[in-house]
Formats: structure tokens, C-alpha cells, sequence
């Protein structure tokens, strides 16, 4: 009796050192980000505490600046163009290494999904020199595509994953009725591998969004986004707006976060009765 109630203690301290180091943890890690959050709100253009007044001067710089305006219109204009090619390429493929009759797939797996284990600046110079003959540097056109490169892993890495649990004997059993791969694809497999597709697009466009080496290399004064934007008034003039921005860019993140997590609910198996 006495070893199971000294078991059970053991296990009570335990639980409360983990929950203990875990909000250690966490608050190391989230306190940067707590700290910009009210010095957007700075009366003053100095960073540092104690605040001078509380203002919204710096939200209303951002909003009002032409550079700030077209960073946010090509961001998500490059965001969303790149997704939509990261899904139907990183969907595609994840189809095709998915069948049970496909050769090659722990060859060819590791190399969609390189760009990844890759240094990011060693793609972006891979990037540039395949894409500078091709005149594709400077252009809308040459950073959708390298953006697009970065994030169809992350599709091919979650459709994959939905697919493993995918019965093909229903795509089967849709052809042996005359339904055309399109609609078979469409009627039967797409529905069901949905959760997948999405939370692998909203990371595409997660990385797109957040992208920063690669829009430095392939990307000119009209492909400027928020990341380039960013790193272009920190090096230049340092700004508050670019805290303000940066509150901003932490709201839309948890809102990111927050949409994968309501992906991979509606994704998991309903509890058995």
C-alpha cells in the first residue's frame, strides 16, 4: 500500500515539474513576441520600454504607405498564385507515390521533397542561376514559381499522409462502373482526402507569405513583400511601423495555426460508438 501511494506521489511531482518546465518553455519562447506587441502601440519611434503614451500613429503609417500597400498585395497575390500550383503539383504527385503498384517511391519521395532539407539559400541560388537565362528574375512569374517549389512538399508531405489510410478499392470499384479518372478523382477521392489537401495548402501559403532568401534573390522592386519590406526598413531606417506589421503578421499566423488545427479535427476518425 505504501509503494502505491509513494508511486502515485512520484507521478503527482512528476506531472507538475513537466506542466512546471513546459511554461517555462513556452513563455521563453513566446515572450519576444509578447514584448513587440504593445511597443507597436508606442507613443515614441524608440524601441524600448517604458512606453511614452499609447498611439496608433504607426498602424496608420503602415496602411498609408505606398511601399507597405504594394508589399501586402504582392504577398498575397505570391501567396495565394503559389498555393494554388503547390496543391494541384504536391496533390498530383502525392496521388501518384500514394498507389500500391508505384515503383521508385523511396527514391523519388526524398527528392519532392528536398526543398525542404535544403538550405534555403542554397535553393535560392539554384533558383537564380536556372531562372536568370530563363529571364525569369524580377518577375511575378519567377518568384510564384520558386515559392511554389517551397511549398509543395508540405502538400505532398499531408496528402500523403491522409492517403495512407485511403481504400484505392473505391476508386476500383468507381471504374468498374465508367466513371472517367476526372470524375473518379473528383466524385470519389477528393472529398475524402480533403483535410489533407487544405492543411497542405495553408502551409504553402504559409511559407510563401513568411518567405524571405529567396524573394531577396529572384524578386525586384515591384515583387517587394512584407518579409523583404521588413528586412529593407531594418537595414535601412528602423521604423515602429515595422512592429505594427509585425503584430499583424503574428494575428494572421495564429489565425493560420488556428485553421490547421480545425483542418486536422475534421480530419481524424469519428470515435467509435
Amino acid at each position: 500500500m505504501s509503494n502505491a501511494q509513494s508511486l502515485t506521489r512520484t507521478e503527482r511531482v512528476g506531472r507538475i515539474g513537466l506542466r512546471i518546465f513546459a511554461a517555462v518553455v513556452l513563455t521563453f519562447l513566446v515572450a519576444p513576441v509578447l514584448i513587440v506587441i504593445p511597443l507597436s502601440f508606442n507613443g515614441s519611434a524608440y524601441f524600448s520600454y517604458p512606453m511614452s503614451g499609447f498611439s496608433t500613429q504607426w498602424y496608420a503609417m503602415l496602411f498609408s504607405s505606398g511601399e507597405w500597400r504594394l508589399a501586402i498585395f504582392n504577398s498575397f497575390l505570391i501567396g495565394l498564385c503559389s498555393t494554388v500550383i503547390a496543391t494541384t503539383l504536391g496533390t498530383a504527385a502525392a496521388l501518384g507515390i500514394s498507389r500500391p503498384s508505384f515503383p521508385l517511391r523511396g527514391f523519388i519521395m526524398p527528392l519532392l521533397i528536398s526543398p525542404m532539407i535544403i538550405p534555403i539559400v542554397v535553393v535560392s541560388v539554384s533558383l537564380y542561376l536556372v531562372f536568370s537565362p530563363l529571364g525569369l528574375t524580377s518577375t511575378y512569374t519567377g518568384v510564384i514559381l520558386a515559392h511554389a517549389a517551397l511549398g509543395t512538399p508540405f502538400v505532398v508531405i499531408t496528402v500523403t499522409a491522409t492517403l495512407s489510410s485511403f481504400n484505392w478499392n473505391l476508386t476500383r470499384a468507381a471504374a468498374s462502373l465508367g466513371a472517367p479518372p476526372l470524375l473518379t478523382f473528383r466524385r470519389v477521392t477528393l472529398p475524402l482526402i480533403a483535410p489533407g489537401v487544405a492543411t497542405g495548402s495553408v502551409f504553402a501559403f504559409a511559407t510563401s507569405f513568411d518567405e524571405v532568401i529567396v524573394i531577396l534573390f529572384l524578386g525586384g522592386a515591384e515583387q517587394k513583400t512584407i518579409p523583404r519590406q521588413m528586412w529593407s526598413g531594418i537595414r535601412d531606417q528602423i521604423n515602429p511601423s515595422i512592429l505594427a506589421m509585425a503584430t499583424l503578421l503574428t494575428i494572421f499566423a495564429i489565425l493560420l495555426f488556428l485553421t490547421i488545427d480545425w483542418l486536422h479535427g475534421r480530419n481524424a476518425p469519428a470515435p467509435e460508438a
